[in-house]
């Protein structure tokens, strides 16, 4: 296999992880996996929340696809691309927790954009916050940052249908 199809599969994959963290937060984490996420929306002064076992998930998908194309694993089994797409998944994992839980929220480091993609990014998780519970939102994306002007648009219609509650900072 050559170095260029290792490297397509790494960013393809990598790529495509934004879909599944989009659905899963969507679906997963503002359905039934609520009581999970739910500590994440709400203020709290702790160093884990019950929302960091997601992270388990997506180290489980890394490792398995790690596992799958491992000849040491697998032996003759081993399917290559698999190593490769657990490089991916690992390389969204790490961008995921840069942006989200250092940029955004800020536990590992202190620092607000005050302009370019950085501060789109930060403004579109903070109108996700936006809401009161899991019913509604915006911005279910991680690394994909909408415009804050049309997510606020949505934030309101939603409250005008009764689907979403918005904190006061919104109204």
């Amino acid at each position: 296999m050559s170095a260029f199809a290792a490297v397509l599969i790494v960013l393809a994959s990598a790529a495509a992880m934004e879909f599944v963290a989009w659905s899963s937060h969507k679906y997963i984490m503002h359905g039934f996996g609520w009581a999970w996420h739910r500590d994440h929306h709400e203020p709290h002064d702790k160093m884990l929340e019950k929302n960091d076992l997601y992270a388990v998930f997506g180290a489980a998908i890394s490792i398995s696809m790690f596992a799958l194309g491992s000849p040491l694993v697998m032996g003759e089994r081993a399917w290559w691309p698999g190593t490769w797409i657990g490089l991916g998944v690992l390389v969204y994992g790490v961008i995921y927790t840069l942006i989200h839980d250092g940029l955004v929220h800020q536990r590992y480091f202190r620092w607000v954009p005050k302009r370019g993609y950085a501060k789109r990014l930060v403004q579109a998780h903070k109108l996700h916050h936006a809401t009161i519970g899991k019913e509604g939102g915006v911005s279910f994306g991680f690394v994909v940052a909408r415009d804050p002007a049309v997510l606020k648009r949505e934030l309101r219609a939603q409250r005008e249908q009764g689907i979403a509650v918005l904190r006061e900072a919104v109204d």
